[in-house]
């Protein structure tokens, strides 16, 4: 995820990484077919249990944060969506 085209701001590598490792766990929307998406509860799950991350809850909880904030994730009814920067 280290592109210097990638028009959204910066993140810690440790806040990618759990991007990164997000991105792996989501699936297609139910409602739109070609947007990847993760429950938020589910992603608090995935980070908390993955063996490549070691996040406290609150680590978790601050990376969703501003994985949101910088424009990686929108939330769409609790449903984090996965959005693809643009070139």
């Amino acid at each position: 995820m280290d592109d210097s085209t990638d028009p959204r701001p910066p993140l810690s590598e440790w806040i990618l990484n759990a991007y990164d490792v997000l991105c792996t766990h989501s699936l297609d929307s139910d409602d739109h077919e070609d947007v990847q998406s993760v429950p938020r509860e589910h992603a608090l799950e995935i980070l908390l249990r993955s063996d490549e991350l070691a996040l406290e809850p609150e680590d978790a909880n601050y990376a969703l944060t501003r994985l949101l904030e910088r424009g990686y994730f929108y939330e769409v009814d609790d449903e984090l969506r996965v959005t693809a920067p643009e070139n």
